[in-house]
């Protein structure tokens, strides 16, 4: 028999957690709890753990919408969310879990569910059953944001710009420098967090996803998943790129480089190198191009990152009613 909890943040429950989303076929360590937790003092928790019996099935973060608390979503505070799934989670399986987390959902007042899948690169199998059973019940593609990956394992060429901007800055002398090995406090990410800042205010009018602070406590708990790479001369750090090691996908969580940089091509080397680092991965992620208030594409920015081999994967959000996804699924 399916039966689901709510997450309680006690020790056994916490373990369990992690133990199952490093193991699922889906997670990242962003479903860790140190990683969601980071801004719980903005999102409030309503992630389900799945079981059939006392055998843990499935994981579902999520958190009460901010907006309208009728809805809980999957996950507002991450850049995807979505069920986890062990190795033996069938279609059927899947269809019976989300069922059982439907009928606790509406039985605590919900509505509906907004839906962010985790995107398929992402999957070390293929995962994609919740997205059958959603469009069974008539869920709607509420927003679809457009990120570039370069497929490693079979890497489309640098166009010819993105490797001429290389070699100039080959000849301008510079140096790629890697984090050292399981550094907290790197001295290049106050400077690097300053030119970043200036970066994304100047050219999108928009400030990091996260603060210093924040990023330097995400830091201390995952210290060889979250990297940062730097483009210098003479000492002094031009461009930089703080990369998200998901294990099979690398994603360049933020990007920045100055007006001197972009002039001798440090950032196209930078980036360059990242591909030839991380080539023993599945995929490279230079993350979404698309505009937050429009959500039209920057041509700019995916032009760039299209110059490096990178394609289209789509970051989606359905929105399902809750009593549609309970009709539509078997129990």
């Amino acid at each position: 028999m399916i039966t689901v909890a709510p997450y309680i943040n006690n020790g056994s429950t916490r373990k369990a957690w992690d133990a199952f989303a490093a193991a699922s076929r889906n997670g990242t360590f962003l479903f860790r709890r140190d990683f969601m937790e980071y801004h719980s003092d903005r999102f409030e928790d309503a992630s389900l753990l799945i079981y059939d019996d006392k055998k843990l099935l499935g994981l579902l973060p999520a958190n009460r919408s901010r907006r309208d608390a009728a809805t809980v979503e999957s996950h507002g505070g991450l850049t995807y969310g979505g069920l986890l799934l062990g190795d033996k989670a069938t279609a059927m399986l899947t269809g019976k879990m989300l069922h059982a987390a439907a009928e606790y959902y509406l039985a605590q007042g919900y509505g509906q569910l907004a839906y962010k899948p985790t995107p398929y690169i992402y999957h070390r199998q293929p995962t994609e059953e919740p997205l059958y059973w959603l469009y069974r019940a008539g869920a709607t593609l509420e927003t679809r944001n457009v990120s570039t990956a370069v497929n490693l394992r079979d890497p489309l060429p640098l166009s010819e710009l993105r490797g001429r901007k290389c070699r100039k800055a080959q000849n301008a002398c510079l140096h790629i420098r890697r984090e050292k090995c399981g550094a907290l406090a790197d001295e290049d990410y106050p400077v690097f967090w300053d030119l970043l800042t200036e970066t994304l205010e100047q050219r999108h009018g928009v400030r990091p996803v996260h603060s210093f602070e924040e990023i330097r406590r995400l830091k201390s708990f995952f210290i060889n998943e979250i990297k940062l790479y730097t483009a210098e001369r003479d000492g002094a750090l031009l461009a930089g790129v703080l990369c998200f090691d998901c294990g099979n996908v690398v994603h360049a969580q933020y990007i920045a480089a100055g007006t001197e940089a972009r002039a001798c091509g440090a950032l196209d080397m930078l980036l360059a190198s990242l591909l030839q680092i991380y080539s023993d991965r599945a995929y490279f992620d230079f993350g979404i191009s698309n505009e937050p208030e429009t959500g039209r594409i920057n041509e700019g920015l995916i032009f760039q990152k299209e110059g490096f081999g990178g394609r289209a994967v789509c970051y989606d959000r359905y929105l399902v009613s809750l009593e549609s996804l309970v009709a539509a699924t078997p129990n």
